[in-house]
């Protein structure tokens, strides 16, 4: 199957190529990139030289639909709403890895990011977490790949809110990224000299995919939820640790809990819960399409504490969207995502 990637010159989009070039059933035949028009992709990644002669093409929407049966949209957040029914219309699929559809409500988008410029199409397009939405994935044309952040939250709540094990009014996600989750443009916050030997906090309290993660805790819990979420940069380049705490609604042990997410998620190739004492760590999925989660239950405070890591790149972006790939296609889930993590 030929496979065109919208926007391929920032991190998503290499993600992506790396991955799709290690895939048994697809063949990239157009990579975009207004930017670096002309330059060939080895040129730019040179962890791609001898492996790919492809160069970024600056195509119309047409000309990509045209040379593509299944498109990535690596898009920049506004982009995506502006060209996604061009292919759809064409008869492709597309896998969306912006934030512009993942909101189900238009107002809601519009309040944490932009007018929206194709509210039509909200409703057609299936939210990307295999985990929770295979079969909806498998018959959908258009999927809104999921954001990072909310991966790794969503995945970690989601045993416990569908069991009713904790209440929904106290839920905190507390989260640390890697650089490479803020793109790869210049910017003072990501520079060497801002980030390292730093660890700080960000968009406190706003950071725009909060209204993603209450949007799917919500379903998951059958009632609004509004939850408490502070991310935190980390002076590595990749990775995301999500540190999730919530009151328990009964006594529960630690050993029962991983039991509970061990029966949820034991189907699942790409999810690991941990032994009891053993905690996830970002350098165990870095390049990897995983999530690592830890559970304890603190009884001295009735709580629970979920620890849930990912490759914020992977399983948080272009990994995942491989992956929602394999199912649209009909092609085996894991195909081209399994790679181990280079360790140490």
């Amino acid at each position: 199957m030929k496979v065109g990637i919208y926007g391929a010159s920032g991190y998503t989009g290499q993600e992506l190529l790396r991955i799709l070039l290690n895939h048994p059933h697809v063949e990239v035949t157009a990579v975009t990139s207004r930017q670096y028009k002309g330059m060939a992709v080895s040129d730019l990644y040179p962890v791609f030289t001898n492996r790919t002669n492809l160069v970024f093409l600056d195509a119309s929407p047409e000309e990509v639909a045209a040379a593509a049966d299944i498109i990535f949209l690596a898009l920049p957040h506004g982009g995506a709403m502006k060209v996604a029914s061009i292919f759809l219309d064409a008869g492709k699929k597309v896998v969306d890895l912006s934030a512009d559809f993942r909101l189900r409500k238009v107002e809601t988008f519009e309040a944490w990011y932009e007018k929206h410029g194709a509210p039509g199409l909200i409703k057609e397009a299936v939210y990307g977490i295999p985990e929770l939405y295979r079969n909806e994935i498998r018959a959908a044309r258009f999927v809104a790949n999921p954001g990072c952040y909310p991966t790794s939250i969503i995945l970690g709540f989601a045993p416990l809110l569908k069991n009713s094990l904790i209440d929904t009014e106290t839920l905190i996600a507390d989260s640390k990224s890697g650089v490479s989750g803020a793109g790869r443009e210049a910017q003072i916050g990501s520079l060497f000299c801002e980030v390292d030997e730093g660890f700080k906090a960000y968009k406190v309290g706003q950071h725009r995919h909060t209204p993603e993660i209450e949007q799917e805790l919500g379903v998951l819990a059958g009632r609004e939820i509004l939850l408490s979420f502070t991310p935190h940069l980390l002076p590595v380049n990749r990775g995301i640790l999500s540190t999730l705490y919530a009151r328990l609604t009964q006594k529960t042990t630690t050993a029962e809990l991983l039991e509970l997410f061990r029966r949820f998620y034991e189907k699942e190739p790409f999810v690991r819960i941990y032994r009891e004492g053993s905690i996830p760590n970002i350098s165990s999925v870095k390049g990897t399409n995983f999530c690592d989660i830890g559970v304890v239950a603190d009884g001295r405070t009735g709580r629970v504490i979920v620890l849930s890591a990912i490759d914020n790149l992977v399983k948080g972006a272009s990994g995942q969207a491989v992956q929602n790939m394999n199912l649209m296609c009909g092609f085996p889930e894991g195909a081209g995502l399994g790679m181990l993590s280079v360790f140490p």
